[in-house]
This record gives C-alpha cells, structure tokens and sequence, in this order.
C-alpha cells in the first residue's frame, strides 16, 4: 500500500500530558499506576492509569453541550505539543473540507451519564437539564467534538470495536485517503474512567488488585485506564520521518469474550498489516503487545507471535505503564512506537517479574537501546477484534 506521513502526535495519559512526559516515563521505566481513587470506585482494591488534569481542563464556551470527561481528556491532548497548529496548517494547504477525522472510543463519555442518573428526579424519573446525550454518551460525541475543536469539515467517524477502536482509525483513514476523501486525516483515540468499565471488569473477575504485570506467571488481570492521543496522516509524493507502512485486520469469529486459542485471528491481523507493508517478519525489530495481563490473552498472543516471528523478535507490552487504556489503547501504544522509532529505544514490560513458561516470545524485561525502521503494534479487541499497524521511519 501507499504510506502516510505522520506528520505530528500528541498523547496524554497517566505518564502526563504531551510527548516529553510520555517519553521521560518510558526512558526511566516509571509506572503511571496508582491505587484507585477514582470516584466511588475508589471501593475496588485496584490500581488505575488516571489523568488527573483531565479534572479540570475545560472545553470552549461554544462546545459547552460536548463537555464530559471524555471530551476533556481529547481537548488536553490536542492542546499538547502543537498538534492543533500542525492540523491548521494542513487545512491551509488542502482546505478544512478535506482532512478527515477518525476517532475511537468504547465508552466514550458514559460517566457522564453516570452523573447524570445520581440526579434523577424522584417523582419525574427525569435526568436533569443540563445533560446531553448526544453531546457525551453517544459514541459520536468525541468525533464531532474534535472536528469542532480543530474547525474541520470533512469526512468524520468514530470507530467503536473495543480495545482495536483506534488501531483501526489508522485504517479507515487510509481508506478514506485512497478512495480520494479526504488529503490528509486526524486519526486519534481517546477513552476515560467510569464506573461502568471499573465495575464491568471487576464483575468478570478480570481486574488486578496490584498493578497489572503483563505475561507474568501471576498475573492477575488488568489495570484499568485512560488516554487521549492523536495523529496527523498525510498523503504525500514522498514521505518523511515517521510512516504509516501498513495494516491488517480480522475477526476471531471465536467467542464472545475469549480469543481463539491458537491464535489464528491475531495471526492474520499482523501478516495482513507486513502485506501491506510489503515486509518480512524478518524485517520488523521491535512488537508492541497488546499484552493486558490477563491469562487468556497473554498466552495466546504469544502464540501467535511466535508462530509468525519465532522467538527472537524483541517485542513488549506497555500497559504496565499506563494501563489497558480501551478505545485509547491502540493509539497509545502506536504512539509508543513512534517514540520508540524517534530514540532507538524499546521499553520493557514493566511490573512483570517472572515470565510465564508458557510464554515464549522474546519479551524485554529491561529496556533495550537501538535503532529501528520497523515496528509492529497490536491491539486485539475484546470479542476477537484484531488490527495490527506497521510503523516505519523513513531513512
């Protein structure tokens, strides 16, 4: 396929807002997780990756109906290291009508809802005046809001598909350039704290009391948290500096909650994305896990790993950094990438002590210093939603 300049990046999460925080915690090995205080479930004896800025960021005078948590957070991300500014100046070369936007979320802003139901009136059952559904809860709301924010007027989507959500914008955007939509698109994720993800996955016994170690042999489950990030993709005769090379999608078609044992959806995923990038397995120098920290998904994605790349490849998850950031995660971790492609550095799976026997992919324990032209990230959804990414820079 043709590439994509990726042009500027933007991410806040847990480790801080904007790229110097993110990469200050990744080059000292420094968790963003901390015990839940989040809320009334601060109850959950747990461990979150919570932006506290995101408590009182506000979002402009005419984009009052968009206020909810989850459009804070996108406001903080796309107010960091002039990502606004980079989105402005390609919509003075190709004209607002032709950069797309593409964002995933899985709950978007559900806590609002939340809130708003703790106001209910007794006699009414009515939720209280100032909330608005389509402007928080609804899945669209962070999509709209960004393209108000950013003053655009071209194509707009939001992808819902659990953990793969903004793994796939990078998708749908490329598509989207091809088919001549659009010139250029913002691509971005963004998902935040609620009640219903903290308790959801307590119910289902998959939240971890201590910080989640990643493919340890006790691993527990997860640590819940949130993140805004976005990109700018542009087509370009020639592209430089950071690309994107390829994608890969598939479904399990397995099970409702569990991945295919074997691995098969995650496997075609990732040999669709070095199709498309017209790559070898050989050739790509560092995996980003999807890597939650539960038993299920742990094991079979080293599975599938191994059996695509052998045991070599040098690949780790980053969750322990921040968390399993949902609808975020998948562009957290591409952003991820792309710092690491940007310094030669690939981080290691923190919290993890003692590797699973099981698990036979080369997961870094401790970081490694080298450079790069090729990365791998995956994000595989919960349902069996797969998309791995193919990063590159350009030499």
């Amino acid at each position: 396929m043709k590439a994509l300049s990726i042009n500027n990046y933007t991410l806040s999460s847990a480790l801080g807002t904007g790229l110097d925080q993110q990469w200050s915690a990744l080059s000292e090995s420094r968790s963003g997780l901390t015990h839940c205080d989040f809320d009334r479930a601060a109850e959950l004896d747990t461990f979150v990756g919570r932006i506290s800025a995101a408590d009182h960021k506000a979002v402009p005078t005419h984009l009052q109906r968009y206020d909810c948590r989850n459009n804070r957070l996108a406001a903080l991300s796309l107010d960091c290291d002039g990502f606004s500014e980079s989105v402005a100046e390609a919509a003075s070369r190709h004209g607002s009508n032709r950069i797309g936007v593409f964002v995933g979320t899985s709950t978007a802003g559900i806590y609002q809802t939340e809130l708003a139901y703790r106001e209910l009136h007794a006699q009414t059952e009515d939720l209280p005046d100032w909330y608005d559904y389509a402007g928080s809860h609804n899945t669209f709301s962070v999509s709209e809001f960004v393209r108000r924010y950013l003053n655009l007027s071209g194509p707009s989507s939001a992808i819902s598909t659990a953990c793969s959500s903004s793994a796939k914008v990078f998708a749908s955007a490329h598509r989207a350039i091809s088919a001549g939509l659009c010139d250029a698109a913002v691509v971005g994720g963004v998902d935040s704290l609620c009640l219903t993800t903290l308790y959801g996955f307590s119910s289902l016994q998959l939240i971890a009391n201590d910080v989640c170690r990643p493919s340890d042999a006790q691993r527990q489950g997860l640590s819940i948290g949130e993140a805004a990030g976005f990109a700018l993709l542009e087509r370009v005769d020639k592209p430089t500096g950071m690309r994107l090379l390829g994608y890969g999608e598939s479904g399990d078609a397995h099970h409702m909650s569990a991945p295919h044992p074997e691995g098969l959806g995650a496997i075609l995923a990732m040999q669709r994305a070095l199709e498309r990038a017209g790559l070898t397995p050989d050739q790509i120098d560092y995996i980003n896990l999807h890597g939650t920290g539960t038993a299920a998904n742990d094991l079979t994605e080293s599975v599938a790993v191994t059996r695509l790349f052998g045991e070599k490849t040098p690949c780790s998850s980053t969750k322990g950094f921040i968390g399993h950031t949902l609808g975020a995660a998948g562009i957290a971790e591409a952003i991820f990438c792309l710092l690491a492609l940007e310094h030669g550095f690939m981080p290691p799976t923190l919290n993890t002590q003692n590797v699973d026997e099981d698990i036979h992919c080369n997961l870094l324990m401790q970081p490694e210093h080298r450079d790069m032209s090729y990365v791998l990230s995956n994000s595989f959804g919960f349902g069996g939603s797969n998309c791995s990414l193919v990063l590159g820079r350009a030499s």
